[in-house]
């Protein structure tokens, strides 16, 4: 079963369709689908109930709010706004150490020790402000617990389903990836850098990554023969456009003239329509190997 159908979120959904949409786009090409064996995938922890509260526990509102003033300020560029994860670090609503905790016996010495393995610093907060985190946190997972279906999150382990063997199979063999790409080269560490759903999003579609991405570039043959050199901008099967190295946007109906386009990333937007779910999360595993 794919990680789509086990996880049910829309996160996924969302980069997959948009990286495919930017693609057509700016790209201006879709590759067929070619129906292919599946390779079993492992269960996704988002497919899975988070652990329960050992102690239910109530915190007056006030209290709520300022630890979430608190929480903003200290945790959330981490742990996302809602304490729902973020890229680096986990969702605190699935985690055993908050449904363990009782007003801050777990989570207090997390806090204030850090767990620099992980990359976590410890943080000096009052024994107020600390209190109202606590209370911030628990409120946050009593409301994630009352929550129907799936949750909206997607954590590194929601997609560590695929098979990393199979992955450099495929990355070395069928995908042609070490065409642009070497494990000891540029992807050295990668994983590293990045992790999970930023690792996928960039694996997909590099130029929506963060950083300077690979130019597409396009030379217009106009009818009178003159040509054109510039940045691709936009195209589709109507209209192909650029912006001139003066800085001007132009644009052509594609019947009137020809054009050639010289796109770096264009084995990966072929990529994006031939990928099954299996062969996307195991190239996944792979790049997750590359430490």
């Amino acid at each position: 079963m794919s990680v789509k159908k086990l996880i049910g979120i829309g996160t996924l959904m969302f980069v997959v369709a948009m990286t495919t949409t930017l693609a057509l786009r700016a790209r201006g090409q879709a590759a067929p689908q070619a129906p292919r064996p599946r390779v079993p995938s492992t269960e996704s922890p988002a497919s899975q109930a988070p652990p329960p509260t050992a102690t239910p526990q109530t915190y007056p509102q006030a209290q709520i709010d300022a630890g979430e003033a608190v929480f903003q300020q200290n945790c959330a560029f981490c742990h996302g706004r809602d304490t729902g994860g973020g890229e680096t670090g986990p969702d605190l609503t699935r985690s055993a150490v908050v449904a363990a905790d009782v007003r801050g016996d777990q989570i207090g010495p997390v806090v204030r020790g850090g767990r620099v393995d992980k990359g976590m610093p410890s943080f000096s907060l009052s024994d107020q402000d600390l209190a109202a985190a606590v209370a911030f946190i628990h409120d946050q997972k009593t409301k994630a617990d009352s929550e129907q279906g799936g949750r909206q999150h997607v954590s590194p382990e929601d997609l560590a389903t695929g098979n990393a063997g199979a992955g450099k199979a495929f990355f070395d063999g069928e995908g042609k990836c070490t065409t642009c790409h070497s494990a000891t080269g540029d992807l050295a560490g990668i994983a590293a850098r990045l992790q999970g759903l930023t690792l996928l999003q960039r694996m997909l579609y590099p130029a929506g990554g963060r950083g300077a991405a690979p130019v597409a570039t396009v030379t217009v043959t106009q009818p009178d023969g003159k040509t054109v050199t510039g940045k691709l901008v936009y195209r589709d099967e109507f209209t192909i456009a650029l912006r001139d190295v003066a800085g001007r946007y132009r644009s052509w109906p594609t019947s009137a003239v020809k054009y050639t386009v010289n796109d770096p990333l264009q084995a990966h937007v072929e990529l994006l329509g031939k990928y099954t779910d299996d062969e996307m999360h195991n190239v996944l595993a792979y790049l997750q190997s590359l430490k």
